[in-house]
């Protein structure tokens, strides 16, 4: 800033209107002025170039206005300015590419992608500027595929931008994750020239659930990705001591206030919270769905305050003038996180809970709400936070979830005749090593078929070439499309046995099915994700549908379909839990989460110093006793 304040604007701005300042000229006070943050003063002396010159400088000077307005948040100079330059040197290529995230802003996707697809069919990589903007062009068409679930077109925009550059560990972390979601197995099959020891390490913390049981791997997998995203010198912005409120304000944020499964386990909570004692604000980036679980998760907020136009640091400052003594976070690393507001710490206790089902590896993040069985107590050092243990289950449900007319068998496509298995988790769950038992439990139990979530045409495809290539006739595998939440939940009526995924454990989907009385066999193992279900089991009281191992799960699933009226008792002994068991008491996890919350921040107003979660001590838990009067 004080390289330029001697500097005569008004002096500048009538040489340039006089057409006394060259083109370099003009480049060396933008450049100053913009490493001065004065990008108002920057468009100003383009525009006026612009509007007083003509020369062979032109078209770089309407793309330099263009990143200079989009930077100042003129989204729609920026469009007009990148359009200029594209006009006058239609082979320009960077303009096409900032042209097409301009349009992506602005909500065309579709002419947003045909700019990069102009520039992946223009530039040449020979030209070494013009091969990062090949690059970057291949990641944002790969980017914007998987968001519109274009997976395979996503694919092959990544896979070659990877034989451009090997080294990208954010574009890794996407191609391994696309290959999940299509069940290409082995996920790990490195494209030409990339390490694969970097694509392991690149693995986003989501992505290694389904490909690791491995705890020590999982928090190595996000330690690495907050390492390489979150700043580590941010200053605190919410006070070490906190505040002194008469009720305690909790704050949730996520952008999953919408038709999501997030939302569907959460509204009963909020609604429950006791607001003698809790003030409950929701801090939100969701899309607005115009769904009813929307609207109702909005009005159970005290305060439903919208931050998506917010930059991380503006709405983590929004947060902490709010004074939230609690904020919980219901993301983690998944899609929609914004772990750099949450590294401002805008309050003075953070918490995870449900978005993430392992460790976010952010050192902002003080304490996981878990149960004794999600994470025991000697695999919590695996874990960035501190355990927040519940005394009976972990999660949160909504016991007003609503439920359409139970279909037949003949309405979901299935065969009149024969036991059913299904597996209604998302796709990218799904492993080779499962599928192998999944085939090995339809050879065992003649006419019995396997029912899954179709989630995408090319994961469909890929699963009926896998059973063939074991030996299981592609006819005996149904897939279910995604429909509305009532319907989708009256389906759990048909089958007769719900088969878990491993590592990924089933979670809101296991909630679902349990609540329906269908039941559930899961294979347990070390990490959060896959011994989601099984806490679920325990709270049920339901231990015998707990496996350890493949070949237990695989004899397990056998016997119960073998076995007339076992799964007809499990049904049975299921609509009680529904009724009596502490699995659906939302009430009463309600109570033992607030109890919990109280401790924290009296224990917190006692001891400040003790609040920010030391990794040293990630192993320390922190819970009440089951049963507690609360």
């Amino acid at each position: 800033m004080s390289e330029m304040k001697d500097v005569d604007y008004a002096g500048i701005v009538n040489l340039i209107w006089h057409r006394r300042l060259d083109f370099p000229q003009l480049l060396n006070y933008a450049n100053q002025l913009e490493a001065a943050r004065l990008g108002g003063l920057v468009a100003v002396l383009y525009q006026t170039w612009l509007k007083r010159n003509r020369s062979a400088y032109d078209h770089f000077a309407w793309f330099n206005l263009g990143v200079t307005l989009f930077s100042e948040g003129d989204v729609a100079g920026a469009r007009e300015a990148y359009e200029q330059a594209v006009r006058l040197a239609p082979g320009f290529v960077q303009p096409r590419f900032n042209l097409g995230l301009v349009l992506e802003r602005l909500g065309q996707p579709d002419a947003a992608a045909e700019q990069w697809l102009w520039v992946e069919q223009h530039a040449s990589p020979e030209k070494p500027d013009e091969r990062a903007i090949l690059i970057a062009a291949l990641n944002s068409r790969g980017r914007l595929g998987e968001g519109r679930k274009q997976y395979a077109d996503a694919l092959v925009c990544l896979e070659r931008s990877l034989s451009l550059d090997p080294d990208q560990p954010d574009v890794l972390h996407h191609w391994v994750f696309l290959r999940e979601k299509q069940c290409l197995w082995s996920v790990y099959s490195a494209p030409a020239g990339v390490d694969p020891e970097l694509m392991r390490r690149s693995t986003s913390a989501l992505a290694m659930i389904s490909l690791s049981d491995d705890p020590a791997e999982q928090l190595a997998a996000a330690t690495n990705y907050a390492l390489r995203k979150i700043p580590a010198d941010l200053p605190a912005l919410a006070p070490a001591d906190g505040y002194r409120h008469d009720r305690i304000r909790i704050g949730y944020c996520s952008s999953d206030f919408c038709l999501h499964p997030v939302a569907m386990l959460t509204a009963e909570l909020f609604e429950l919270h006791d607001r003698d004692r809790f003030e409950v604000y929701g801090f939100c980036w969701s899309p607005e769905d115009g769904s009813s679980l929307r609207q109702r998760v909005v009005k159970a907020f005290d305060h439903y305050i919208r931050i998506d136009a917010l930059d991380e640091a503006a709405s983590a400052q929004l947060i902490r003038e709010h004074e939230i003594d609690i904020l919980i976070d219901l993301h983690g690393q998944t899609r929609g996180a914004r772990t750099q507001m949450m590294a401002h710490r805008p309050a003075p206790i953070q918490i995870t809970y449900l978005g993430l089902p392992a460790t976010t590896g952010l050192p902002c993040i003080d304490y996981v709400i878990a149960d004794r069985f999600l994470i025991p107590e000697d695999e919590a050092k695996h874990y960035s936070e501190k355990p927040l243990y519940m005394p009976d289950v972990y999660q949160v449900s909504d016991r007003r979830r609503l439920c359409s007319p139970a279909p037949t068998r003949k309405a979901c496509g299935l065969p009149p005749e024969g036991f059913v298995f299904c597996s209604f988790n998302n796709n990218y769950k799904y492993t080779a090593e499962v599928f192998d038992v999944w085939m090995n439990i339809l050879r065992r139990v003649p006419g019995s078929v396997l029912w899954l979530l179709s989630d995408n045409p090319w994961s469909e495809a890929n699963l009926r070439r896998e059973a063939q290539a074991r030996g299981i006739d592609e006819g005996r595998l149904f897939f279910a499309g995604r429909v509305a939440p009532e319907q989708y939940l009256a389906r759990y009526a048909v089958p007769d046995l719900f088969l878990d995924t491993f590592p990924f454990n089933a979670g809101t989907t296991a909630n679902d099915a349990l609540w329906m009385s269908l039941p559930v066999l899961t294979r347990s193992g070390r990490c959060f994700a896959s011994r989601m279900a099984g806490a679920l089991l325990t709270a049920a009281g339901l231990p015998e549908l707990i496996t350890c191992d493949l070949q237990a799960y695989e004899d397990r699933a056998v016997e119960l379909a073998t076995t007339p009226g076992a799964c007809l008792r499990l049904r049975e002994r299921l609509e009680v839990v529904r009724e009596t068991g502490v699995l659906f008491d939302t009430p009463r996890f309600v109570r033992n989460l607030e109890q919990q919350l109280i401790e924290l921040v009296a224990a917190q107003r006692r001891f400040p110093a003790e609040t920010s979660c030391d990794p040293q001590l990630s192993a320390d838990v922190v819970s009440i006793p089951r049963g507690a009067n609360v």
